[in-house]
């Protein structure tokens, strides 16, 4: 999608299913070894009764939206703010919704809503994105 196509409301929704894989699996590329991500012993002596996925991983998935889908291909991401407001557990259905808030078009430029929720609805990543769409 083009600076030009894009209008405030557009939306796209991803849903990913955060698996035990996928959190070794960062951890490995990240190098984000933190015992509250990789070690059910130690994590299981948290506040969260276990291992949590890397809030990254699920901010991530932000990423994929606006990278893939919307505006898509070519869109260069300019900044980006979270707030992690939940955990995300191994088996959680985490869903990436980016909204467009902001579109200005002489500048090249696009606002974003970004919100991450659980299989439950709950928040689990709120921000917004600045980003760069594709010219025409």
């Amino acid at each position: 999608m083009t600076i030009n196509e894009m209008k405030v409301g557009d939306s796209y929704a991803l849903s990913r299913t955060v698996t035990e894989t996928l959190v070794d699996m960062f951890a490995g590329v990240s190098g984000d070894l933190n015992p509250a991500h990789t070690d059910e012993v130690a994590a299981s002596k948290t506040m969260f009764k276990g291992r949590i996925a890397h809030g990254m991983l699920s901010a991530g998935f932000i990423s994929a939206a606006i990278g893939m889908h919307l505006p898509g291909p070519g869109t260069i991401y300019v900044g980006q703010t979270l707030n992690f407001t939940a955990p995300v557990h191994i088996g959680d259905t985490v869903t990436a919704t980016v909204t467009v808030k902001e579109v200005n078009v002489e500048k090249n430029r696009a606002i974003l809503e970004t919100v991450c929720t659980n299989q439950d609805g709950k928040v689990v990543i709120k921000g917004e994105a600045k980003v760069m769409p594709p010219k025409a």
